[in-house]
């Protein structure tokens, strides 16, 4: 039904309404001009001195349990993508949320030297120069990049400011920081000395455009239409699908129960193209359902070859000598005779067509290829003295951490993913061919590489230091241990082991799990409590965002055209740890909306000034139940269902019953404003800069919202 109004109360409630719409139009804007306030409000909080905490040493006086978050470094001179937005607004409501609390909250940035990558642009930048990095010396190169990576230093620093983050800057920290690379090259020689560190030739993934060694883990896998080659070897034909590789082969290899061979295992047969005679060996590796159930073993150029000849009992040294067909530089080389200084591709076609008879058959095949997680050329195995870690040892005790609970991982199915890399971990390989990094600190005298020194400093005349440079996750694996040690007074007593390790789930392997075996390793103790690992953000309809496609988004793009807080929003309503999400422009306009709906209610509220007559009985114990339920989510890291819980209850609580009851005199004032102000506070960690604006406008004598408690 219709309510009834009497006369002179529908003419009381109009003289207060058009007293209302002009006192908002002097007194507050009509919509929040985020253009305008976001950088103000970016200063006043730097300003303000809440982002930085106490020095450890204080916080260990105060006895008070600190929050502690160590920001994933970004490279440093790249500009930031929508998987940045992400890390930095999750990361930032638990920062704002602790800081609230009343906890020494310590959200400590830093910046990644990112080694391969940043190199690989900088040649990218010298090729349009027609430069190469084989035009300068070593130092000149290094200086360059350096040089290069200065002048875009603030470049994400500045980004992640104007997505709200309120870090503290104080403590900001770079990879290749003087005091950082001290350190790590401390560690190196404690693992040196401890016996986890040795050099080997062994089989490593090769990129020949980038020039350098990765491990195991920096390697992509796609799937590529290729062709499986039939080629006869006297009596037995094997499956290949590189032909090109022949030349270095040293045995046929089939299972030892296969009936099909069992007869010419031990036999010798004559490898194509050579007058050379090569063994038919057994090994268990064979799976005899691929191809003819034989294959060609060329341990120079495939890790599973490799190790059959170790079983087998072959001088690899020899093999690496006489059989090593393929260079550094993706050249045949002189041991391949007749093909020498031709790139694969040209010795492929080339031995196919002198074959001739000898192969037999040649099928389609899909595959999964190994490539260069940079520029995606094929990885080459290649045979390279390299320096490893021993992993097993670190991975043990990072599994016991697991166990023990001493580190969760939050993220459906990423423990078990995890524990499978930690129980089926290699030795990490860290030597890396290239400049832009902490080069190796080992020394050799004369041109024995095999007897070296390591030390922080040369031991005298004549030694020469090692020209590789450590993997970038070498020195990013310490980070957390790091960057409290060179920090403030007794940072690290106080803040390490950090509360929450926020990053994205496909850097698990690579970082996660490297920072949780060198953190134990170098303090005893697992670098964090909570791993909180957040998906890929995926387009409107679910497809993974590239630019090759057109559907990926720039987040300052959006935050200019929506302002920060739409976007944060959109970021994180209804995420899930471990699971992809979907964003597109509909759904950060529709967070726009959002912010201009809390900017609407605290006008309301500002020029609301009718006494209600009714006190409602329900709604201190509604509010209270709201601020409990928000609490609940974040202390236990339900960051998506946190921002959908607190947006519901405002939109629909808030604003479409609470305020329509106090326009109609159902509720006072006080309780109104009551309402506002602890949602204020509430959404402050989600849409910092509209809420901070409405508190300044509601609130000027209280102080920043920043600076403000969290509703009890």
């Amino acid at each position: 039904m219709h309510e009834v109004v009497p006369p002179e109360m529908a003419l009381a409630r109009f003289l207060l309404w058009e007293r209302t719409r002009v006192i908002f139009i002097y007194k507050m804007q009509k919509t929040f001009d985020f253009i305008q306030a976001e950088p103000e409000l970016i200063e006043q909080w730097e300003k303000s001195g809440d982002l930085t905490p106490p020095t450890g040493e204080n916080v260990l006086k105060s006895g008070k349990k600190p929050f502690t978050i160590i920001m994933p470094p970004p490279n440093a001179n790249d500009p930031l993508h929508v998987g940045h937005a992400m890390f930095v607004t999750i990361e930032d409501i638990l920062t704002r949320y602790h800081r609230m609390l009343g906890e020494p909250t310590l959200w400590l940035p830093g910046t990644d030297h990112a080694g391969i990558e940043t190199q690989f642009v900088f040649e990218k930048k010298l090729a349009k120069e027609d430069k190469s990095r084989f035009d300068f010396d070593r130092d000149t190169l290094y200086q360059m990049i350096w040089n290069y990576v200065q002048e875009n230093s603030d470049l994400s620093l500045n980004q992640m400011k104007k997505l709200g983050a309120s870090a503290d800057w104080s403590r900001f920290k770079f990879t290749l920081d003087k005091d950082i690379v001290d350190m790590v090259l401390d560690t190196f020689i404690k693992l040196h000395n401890d016996g986890l560190v040795y050099k080997s030739e062994r089989l490593v993934n090769y990129c020949t455009k980038c020039g350098t060694a990765y491990s195991d883990l920096e390697v992509e896998h796609e799937e590529r239409e290729d062709k499986l080659y039939f080629i006869k070897y006297d009596e037995i034909t094997v499956a290949t699908t590189r032909p090109e590789t022949l030349l270095g082969d040293v045995a046929v290899a089939v299972h030892p129960t296969d009936v099909r061979y069992m007869s010419m295992i031990g036999k010798k047969v004559r490898l194509p193209l050579t007058d050379r005679e090569i063994p038919v060996i057994a090994d268990s590796m064979v799976d005899m359902e691929f191809g003819t159930g034989a294959v060609k073993i060329t341990p120079a150029h495939d890790q599973n070859d490799w190790e059959t000849a170790e079983r087998a009992g072959m001088d690899l040294n020899e093999i690496v000598k006489r059989f090593q067909i393929i260079g550094t530089n993706g050249k045949m080389s002189s041991n391949a005779g007749d093909y020498a200084g031709l790139n694969v591709t040209q010795a492929r076609e080339k031995i196919l067509i002198d074959l001739g008879d000898k192969l037999v058959e040649t099928k389609p095949r899909t595959h999964s290829v190994g490539v260069c997680y940079r520029c995606h050329r094929v990885i080459e195995p290649l045979p390279m003295s390299q320096f490893f870690i021993k992993t097993k040892p670190l991975a043990q005790k990072a599994l016991e951490a697991l166990d023990s609970g001493e580190t969760v991982i939050l993220g459906a199915g990423r423990e078990k993913i995890l524990r499978h890399w930690l129980n089926n971990i290699r030795d990490w390989n860290i030597s890396r061919q290239i400049v832009w990094g902490i080069r190796m600190p080992v020394w050799y005298k004369g041109d024995d590489k095999d007897d070296f020194i390591v030390s922080k400093e040369s031991p005298g005349d004549g030694y020469l230091q090692e020209t590789d440079t450590f993997d970038t996750w070498f020195s990013s694996g310490q980070w957390p241990v790091l960057t409290l040690k060179t920090n403030k007074p007794r940072d690290f007593e106080a803040y390490y082991p950090t509360s929450v390790m926020e990053t994205a789930y496909e850097i698990l392997p690579f970082w996660v799990m490297r920072m949780m075996m060198l953190g134990i390793y170098l303090t005893g103790k697992s670098p964090f409590k909570y791993v909180y690992l957040h998906g890929l953000v995926r387009d409107e309809k679910g497809q993974k965002m590239s630019k090759s496609k057109g559907n990926a988004i720039n987040p300052l793009e959006f935050t200019a055209k929506y302002g920060t807080d739409a976007l944060r929003m959109a970021l994180v309503m209804s995420t899930v740890p471990g699971q992809d999400s979907n964003t597109g422009e509909d759904k950060i306009r529709g967070m726009r909306n959002f912010a201009n709906k809390i900017w609407n209610a605290a006008r309301f509220v500002n020029e609301f000034d009718v006494e209600g007559d009714i006190e409602s009985k329900d709604f201190n114990l509604k509010l209270a139940q709201i601020v409990s339920e928000t609490s609940k989510h974040l202390e236990s890291l339900r960051i998506g269902l946190a921002a959908e819980y607190v947006y519901n209850e405002f939109w629909h609580w808030y604003c479409d019953e609470v305020i329509e009851k106090a326009k109609n005199g159902e509720i006072t004032k006080v309780q109104l404003n009551s309402g506002i102000k602890t949602f204020l506070k509430l959404l402050h960690p989600f849409v910092p800069f509209v809420t901070e604006a409405v508190w300044q406008e509601l609130y000027p004598d209280e102080g920043l919202l920043i600076s403000q408690s969290w509703p009890s």
